[in-house]
C-alpha cells in the first residue's frame, strides 16, 4: 500500500519534470485543435461542393498538367482532401529528401490550379507546420517523439497521483471549496486542486492518446517490416513492370470495387518505401467513426487490379482512432470549443503548480 507521503512525492516530481514540456504541448495544442479551420483560412480556399466528383479522366489530366510543368520530376503520391482538393506531390528522385517534395493543388479539373508550392522564390514554412513539430517532436524527429511520449507518461502519473491525493486533502473541506480568506497561496492551492480534479477525465484521455500518437513512427515501421513485408515477399523475384497503369486507372479500380469507401491517397510504386510492383492506396469509410479508420490496398502497377488488402493490426487501429480524439476532432466545432476550454484550464493548472512550487521554495529559504 502506497502511503500518502509517497503519493505526494510522486505527484510533486512527476509534475515538475514534465510541466515545462506540457506547457509547450498545451500552448501549441490550442491552434492545432482548429488546424483544419486555420489551414483553410491561411490558404484562402473554400470547400468544394460534393455535387461534382473527380473522375479518373480529371485525375489523369491533373497529373499530365503537372508533368508538363515539371517534366524531370517523379511522382510520389496523390492526396484527396476532405475539402475536395487534389494534391499531386513530386520530388527530384526517389532518394531525394522529403524536404525536396513539392506539389500542385487542384480543384476539380486539370485547369483548376489552386496553388503551386514552388510559385514563390522561397518556400514558405507554414505556421501550422512549425506548431505541429513543436507539439509532436520539438523538431527532434523520432527522438523528440519518444521524449515527449515519456513526458506524456509522467503527465499521466501526475494526474493519477493528484486524483489520489485530492480526497484526503479535502477531507475537512467541502468538495470544490476555495478558501478565499486564507491568503493567496492557499487560494491558488485550492484552485489548482479543484481545476485539476475537474479536468481529470479529459486530461487522462488526451494524455493517453498523446502518448499513443507519439509511438506512430515505430508502430508503422513495425507493421511495414512484418505484415507488409510478408505480403510483398512473393513479388520480390518478379521482373519490374515495363509500363505502369495511370493513376486514373487505379482510382477507377478502387471506386468500382469499393463504392462505399473514400480514397484518401494513392502512393506511386516505390521500391524503397512501399513496393516497386504496386500502387499503395489508402481508403477510409464515410461515417464519422469509419472516416478515421484507414485500410491500405496494393494495386498491381502492371494491370491496375487490386492485388492485396493489408488489414491494419489492432495497435494501428488504436492509433488511428486516438488521433482525432486527441484534438477533439470527432463532433465538429462544438467539441473543438470544449477541447479548447479544457486545454486553457490545464494551462492554468500547470502554471499554478509552478507558482505553488516556487512560492514554497522561497518561503523555505527565508531566515527563521
Amino acid at each position: 500500500m502506497v502511503s500518502l507521503r509517497s503519493w505526494t512525492i510522486i505527484h510533486r516530481w512527476s509534475s515538475l519534470l514534465c510541466t515545462l514540456f506540457l506547457l509547450i504541448i498545451c500552448i501549441t495544442g490550442l491552434p492545432l485543435i482548429f488546424s483544419d479551420e486555420i489551414q483553410q483560412w491561411q490558404d484562402g480556399y473554400s470547400e468544394i461542393s460534393n455535387s461534382k466528383v473527380v473522375t479518373a479522366q480529371d485525375l489523369d489530366g491533373m497529373v499530365n498538367t503537372t508533368k508538363q510543368m515539371f517534366p524531370r520530376e517523379i511522382f510520389r503520391w496523390v492526396v484527396f482532401s476532405d475539402q475536395g482538393h487534389v494534391l499531386v506531390t513530386m520530388a527530384p528522385s526517389l532518394a531525394a529528401s522529403p524536404m525536396l517534395n513539392h506539389w500542385m493543388r487542384f480543384g476539380q479539373s486539370k485547369t483548376d490550379i489552386l496553388e503551386n508550392s514552388l510559385s514563390n522564390k522561397k518556400q514558405r514554412s507554414s505556421f501550422m507546420k512549425i506548431i505541429l513539430h513543436l507539439h509532436t517532436d520539438l523538431f527532434g524527429g523520432l527522438s523528440g517523439e519518444l521524449f515527449l511520449g515519456f513526458m506524456g507518461l509522467l503527465f499521466l502519473v501526475a494526474i493519477i497521483s493528484g486524483g489520489v491525493l485530492y480526497r484526503p486533502f479535502m477531507r475537512k473541506l467541502d468538495f470544490g471549496a476555495v478558501r478565499k480568506n486564507k491568503g493567496r497561496r492557499i487560494r491558488w492551492l485550492d484552485l489548482h486542486n479543484l481545476l485539476g480534479v475537474a479536468t481529470i477525465i479529459w486530461a487522462v484521455i488526451v494524455g493517453t492518446t498523446g502518448v499513443i500518437n507519439e509511438l506512430s513512427t515505430p508502430l508503422f515501421s513495425l507493421w511495414s517490416k512484418t505484415e507488409v513485408s510478408s505480403l510483398l515477399e512473393p513479388y520480390k523475384q518478379k521482373p519490374l513492370p515495363s509500363k505502369t497503369v495511370s493513376v486514373g486507372k487505379v482510382y477507377e479500380t478502387i471506386q468500382s470495387a469499393m463504392p462505399d469507401k473514400a480514397i484518401f491517397s494513392i502512393i506511386y510504386p516505390d521500391p524503397v518505401a512501399t513496393s516497386a510492383h504496386h500502387y499503395m492506396v489508402w481508403v477510409k469509410g464515410n461515417s464519422p467513426l469509419t472516416s478515421r479508420l484507414f485500410t491500405p490496398l496494393l494495386v498491381d502497377a502492371d494491370t491496375g487490379f487490386i492485388a492485396e488488402r493489408a488489414n491494419l493490426p489492432w495497435y494501428l487501429k488504436t492509433l488511428e482512432l486516438s488521433r482525432p480524439l486527441h484534438f477533439g476532432d470527432y463532433a465538429g466545432l462544438p467539441l473543438k470549443c470544449l477541447w479548447l476550454l479544457f486545454d486553457l484550464v490545464t494551462i492554468v493548472v500547470l502554471l499554478s503548480g509552478l507558482y505553488l512550487w516556487f512560492e514554497k521554495k522561497s518561503k523555505s529559504q527565508l531566515p527563521r
